[in-house]
């Protein structure tokens, strides 16, 4: 009954790779590739937690 308020986390972490995959590409366009491969690397890690969320 009161896990019914909980938030899921995978939904939390979707979102925050979603708004870091949007800040890569605009970073990409405008050119800064080194930038971009640091919100990629925060993406990939990211990406991995949630792999390991949905595993448990």
């Amino acid at each position: 009954m009161f896990g019914l308020f909980k938030k899921d986390p995978v939904k939390q972490l979707e979102k925050e790779y979603a708004a870091i995959l949007e800040k890569a590409r605009d970073t990409q366009r405008s050119g800064d590739i080194k930038g971009y491969a640091k919100l990629m690397e925060q993406s990939e890690e990211i990406l991995k937690k949630i792999e390991e969320l949905r595993k448990k």
